[in-house]
């Protein structure tokens, strides 16, 4: 017996699959579903949802993430800065304010706060304008988390960052 058409050699298709599984050869027509048809368009929710569950953390991580380094680069400019302008300073009072003020240009140039900062400085032997001292510079930023919409009291912050600069104080100033 030849199976001429398309709908021939399905239903045989389907009656052999079902003979192999066990099942009767033949089934009613299916009933009609409107379960199926009241479920169209549901992934496109469930997939939404699921997105956003997922996205929002993993843009909060990685703006995060940029804030720290920025954080990072904003102290390591800082220190360098400040340790140069310290070095060239005539005196040790004058040196501590120029450094101090130096540092807190950088980080503003960065959007950081000075109320964040802290500026230390220490020199190898301790007469800090001697030449051939080395004079050491550490910038410490306390970076603030994003978007956290609480008051100064209640202030949660990413990391700490610190970074330091030595420079030489020269024999010809």
């Amino acid at each position: 017996m030849p199976l001429s058409s398309p709908e021939a050699i399905h239903s045989a298709v389907v009656r052999r699959l079902r003979f192999a599984c066990g099942l009767p050869a033949t089934t009613a027509p299916p009933p009609d579903d409107t379960r199926a048809i009241r479920e169209q368009g549901s992934a496109v929710v469930e997939f939404t949802f699921l997105a956003l569950l997922l996205m929002v953390p993993l843009v909060y991580f990685i703006i995060t993430m940029g804030q720290i380094q920025g954080g990072s680069f904003a102290v390591v400019g800082a220190a360098d800065q400040a340790a140069k302008v310290y070095v060239a300073q005539p005196d040790a009072a004058s040196a501590q304010r120029a450094a101090e003020q130096a540092a807190l240009v950088a980080l503003a140039d960065y959007g950081h706060p000075a109320d964040n900062a802290q500026v230390t400085t220490s020199c190898d032997p301790s007469a800090c304008q001697a030449a051939g001292t080395a004079v050491t510079v550490t910038v410490s930023l306390m970076v603030p988390l994003p978007f956290v919409p609480f008051s100064d009291e209640f202030r949660l912050n990413a990391s700490n960052v610190e970074a330091s600069s030595t420079q030489l104080v020269g024999r010809f100033r």
